[in-house]
């Protein structure tokens, strides 16, 4: 029987699809890296490919592997990836990498109109100790209507979750309005890690001259200890989103 565990380290990041600020170059060996070094438990991924067909042949370097498994690596022994958009030369989406066991996941569509597709990938963790684990994995819509249903949808799942569960909601907001923050927040009984120990949101978008307060991590049922923004190089250059890093105690 494996040991019980204490806390559990959180990574939340927009892969932007494996391409540095405006597609200039693909860098997603180089973000595995960056990825690898945080040593983080659990990782949340937004714009992550599952296929690309054209991106394959193109890059030398683009792996064989869907992205998602390509990160996981040998670190990570447990992945779900929630397809959300596809197109006729692949698709991409949200994933989550675990070393803990993934007991089951889904992905529920909340794309509300048009063609902009999202999901929220829900998945459920093994935690020694601890019994199950709910992460959610979040990437809202570009529009202000779309969001505010959206989070609707995401304080319905929770409130379906069993009240004692641990739960962890992270990802890329996209609430540049900060409109989402407080509906969630009073609807799912969950808090922002960012904004209990420092007062606000984290700044994380755009990367290098991070202005507006995109990226979050939500808890319930577990305690946060020194949320980071990874704001240093490499970071600043491997996406157009800083990535965030939380310590859980359980």
């Amino acid at each position: 029987m494996a040991s019980a565990v204490d806390s559990i380290r959180v990574l939340t990041v927009n892969t932007h699809k494996g391409f540095t600020t405006f597609n200039r170059r693909f860098i997603l060996p180089e973000l595995r890296e960056a990825v690898r070094a945080v040593s983080a438990d659990v990782v949340f991924l937004q714009e992550v490919h599952g296929t690309h067909e054209r991106h394959a042949l193109r890059f030398h370097d683009w792996p064989k592997t869907p992205q998602y498994e390509f990160l996981a690596d040998s670190i990570w022994t447990d992945f779900a990836y929630g397809r959300n958009a596809v197109y006729p030369d692949g698709d991409h989406g949200n994933a989550l990498l675990s070393k803990f066991p993934i007991l089951r996941y889904e992905n529920l569509d909340v794309s509300i109109a048009g063609p902009e597709r999202r999901g929220l990938l829900h998945s459920v963790l093994e935690v020694p100790g601890h019994g199950e684990l709910h992460a959610i994995c979040v990437h809202l819509g570009l529009r202000e209507v779309h969001r505010q249903q959206q989070i609707r949808l995401l304080c319905d799942l929770v409130l379906s979750l069993p009240s004692d569960a641990p739960v962890v909601i992270a990802g890329d907001f996209n609430d540049w309005r900060l409109k989402a923050n407080t509906p969630l927040t009073e609807c799912a009984g969950v808090y922002e890690v960012f904004e209990r120990a420092n007062g606000q949101l984290a700044k994380s978008f755009p990367a290098r001259c991070p202005m507006l307060r995109l990226d979050r991590i939500y808890v319930r049922n577990a305690t946060a200890r020194e949320p980071r923004i990874l704001g240093n190089k490499p970071w600043t250059h491997l996406s157009d989103h800083l990535p965030l890093a939380v310590e859980l105690q359980l």
